[in-house]
């Protein structure tokens, strides 16, 4: 590219990221000081839209208020600008030398490099940068292709993954406006508002834009998207029917149990690979997650079929049918990305007599700490008595004294056969997130 071109797109780059108009809270960016000051390049990856790039400019903007850094010591430039369309590898040095030229920063630099993962052996310039030049490193990216074999062998040592999800309920409400602390769940009126916002964000999701607009509509456009251009146009996928077919069907379903045979049949495909490799492809866009059963044998890992969550569960709602049909889908989707955000390593469990709960959180060691079922009602018995039997249950075969069932408005304890199942409103439970509680496996920002 011509250096004049680059020297435009720094000005430009840099004059909107350091705007803050219209940018709300985000919870998950952690404490700026101690990212800023760790040597490691960060690279902050999730599903397209969830908020990466506001991620970054709130970053920047609290480093500045903070004196941590100064304005012109930072470089930030996002590579999804079509004026870079030309930039090449070979561009990266001319970059670094019209920065310097343009803003002639003292000390410490931070560079900021969004969706850098369009630029080819970009992560060979990043570790130069890393072992021979005193620069802060932050990248963000919207695909697994960011953790690929190839990528994490060169940056070994070098870089910390932080997964970004949706706005979380606690974000969602931040950016309605609604303050809401634990001593608020006692007052009716609170409780009333809060249940309502829970109602809307069921509704909405978590996409940033989408809650800022209130036009749920625009999800849907997330979704063709990443179907059509993160997956089809980049895997160069020939029938894209099928592969439509098949993110439909699991957006209609989340958290079904999944085999592959039974997806084969659903999309019309000849054989298991080709779903395998589909799956594969939803994996890396961040569209789908993939919950295992719990065992400590591979094999049966291996062998049982899997359920899959779509990464927001308003995306699910506007992109699959019947929403209202499968609220209680949509409750355990939630509360699946809830943990994920948490940072736990999690499982579904599932006994010979086909007693079931849907989320067994593991530690490091994968010792079993948590058992959380989800159930829209519980109002009738039979549903009631199933829900807790399979709780109490899965705590005997892991010697647990207390399992969370989560529903949409219920609160209350039981005491069955030595467990106390703890029955908590959705709302509730997404607002009670504790650092202790938190896992350890990619923690977000």
């Amino acid at each position: 590219m011509n250096k004049n071109n680059i020297i435009e797109l720094l000005f430009y780059h840099k004059e909107k990221a350091l705007k803050m108009e219209g940018i709300f809270k985000r919870r998950e960016i952690g404490d700026p000081m101690t990212l800023a000051g760790q040597k490691q390049i960060h690279v902050l990856t999730g599903v397209r839209r969830c908020g990466k790039s506001t991620l970054m400019r709130l970053l920047i903007d609290s480093l500045i208020h903070q004196g941590r850094i100064k304005p012109n010591n930072i470089l930030y430039l996002n590579f999804e600008d079509e004026r870079l369309a030309a930039f090449e590898s070979d561009d990266f040095q001319t970059l670094h030398e019209a920065f310097l030229e343009i803003e002639k920063p003292e000390g410490k630099l931070f560079f900021f490099l969004d969706e850098i993962q369009n630029i080819a052996n970009w992560q060979k310039w990043l570790v130069r940068l890393h072992e021979f030049e005193p620069i802060k490193i932050f990248v963000t990216g919207s695909n697994a292709t960011m953790l690929s074999a190839e990528i994490a062998t060169s940056l070994t040592g070098r870089n910390r993954i932080l997964r970004i999800f949706p706005l979380s309920f606690r974000e969602f409400l931040d950016a309605r406006k609604v303050r809401c602390e634990n001593w608020d769940f006692f007052r009716p009126e609170m409780r009333v508002a809060i249940t309502r916002q829970f109602r809307n964000y069921l509704a909405t999701g978590g996409f940033p834009e989408a809650v800022k607009t209130g036009d749920r509509s625009i999800v849907q456009d997330y979704f063709r998207d990443i179907v059509y251009r993160d997956i089809a146009a980049r895997y160069r996928i020939k029938n894209i029917l099928q592969l439509k077919k098949l993110a439909l069907y699991l957006a209609s379903n989340p958290g079904c149990l999944a085999s592959l045979k039974k997806l084969q049949t659903t999309i019309g495909v000849r054989t298991h690979d080709t779903v395998k490799k589909y799956l594969g492809y939803f994996q890396e866009a961040y569209l789908f997650h993939p919950v295992s059963i719990f065992s400590y044998s591979v094999k049966q890992q291996i062998y049982n079929p899997q359920k899959l969550y779509c990464i927001d569960h308003g995306m699910a709602a506007e992109a699959g049918f019947n929403f209202s049909a499968n609220i209680g889908r949509h409750l355990e989707n939630m509360v699946c990305i809830e943990l994920l955000r948490r940072g736990h390593e999690i499982y579904y469990w599932k006994d010979r007599r086909g007693r079931e709960v849907d989320f067994v959180v593991c530690d490091k060691r994968k010792k079993v700490v948590q058992l959380i079922q989800v159930c829209r009602r519980i109002e009738a018995v039979s549903t009631r008595k199933r829900e807790i039997a399979a709780l109490v249950a899965a705590a005997g075969r892991f010697n647990i004294q207390r399992a969370t069932l989560v529903t949409e408005d219920t609160l209350g304890q039981e005491e069955v056969d030595g467990v106390l199942i703890d029955m908590v409103p959705a709302w509730k439970w997404l607002l009670e997130d504790k650092e202790e509680n938190r896992g350890h496996v990619h923690p977000p920002v």
